[in-house]
């Protein structure tokens, strides 16, 4: 896919929370940081402090979930800057999984077998029960980016990223759905090339 010039940005997803580390779906849950998560966010704030941009005229955003905001709470404040003193934006909210929401990966292999492998099968295009899939993620995501008209920083959450990668030109969109997506490094554009942080 072609992709049009976009200001540089920092995209983060939110630190470990509890449900993360159980596998557990969370979608749209408001579930907090885990002390893992809250040193994710913190080293996140240090990377980016080191990045010397002075943030002057740089914008920041984050989803509307708890666990987001406080990941872009605890960055800000390792930057030196407000912790406070940024956007919400609903489009950056995670994807829904509808009926999964609350439930294991485990659990739902031995309860639904079928749709499982239905999402096996095609992660990009599965849609949970009653929930939304990465690919209907895409437009909302979209929209976001291209309001985009300065540099930014942003967390949001694992399908969100994968909507940004996929709009930044990653085609393979079923290696994208079941590549893993770090919250303890960043997805970076600077510009003219997207890449993760060491």
């Amino acid at each position: 896919m072609t992709t049009q010039p976009r200001p540089p940005f920092y995209i983060i997803r939110h630190g470990e929370t509890d449900w993360n580390r159980e596998k557990r779906y969370q979608g749209q849950v408001d579930i907090p940081l885990n002390a893992l998560g809250r040193r994710q966010a913190a080293d996140n704030g240090r990377f980016l402090a080191t990045r010397g941009h002075g943030w002057s005229g740089w914008r920041f955003f984050s989803s509307p979930l708890g666990r987001a905001r406080e990941t872009m709470e605890i960055l800000r404040a390792e930057m030196g800057l407000t912790p406070d003193d940024y956007t919400v934006d609903d489009r950056l909210i995670e994807i829904t999984f509808g009926d999964w929401e609350r439930k294991r990966l485990d659990e739902l292999e031995v309860e639904d077998p079928a749709e499982m492998d239905r999402r096996h099968a095609n992660k990009w295009e599965h849609v949970p029960p009653g929930g939304e899939s990465y690919a209907q993620a895409v437009d909302r995501v979209q929209a976001f980016l291209d309001e985009l008209d300065g540099p930014s920083v942003v967390v949001c959450h694992g399908g969100i990223l994968r909507a940004v990668q996929y709009l930044m030109g990653e085609t393979d969109t079923q290696s994208l759905a079941n590549a893993p997506v770090p919250q303890d490094r960043l997805f970076i554009h600077d510009g003219t090339h997207s890449f993760w942080s060491e």
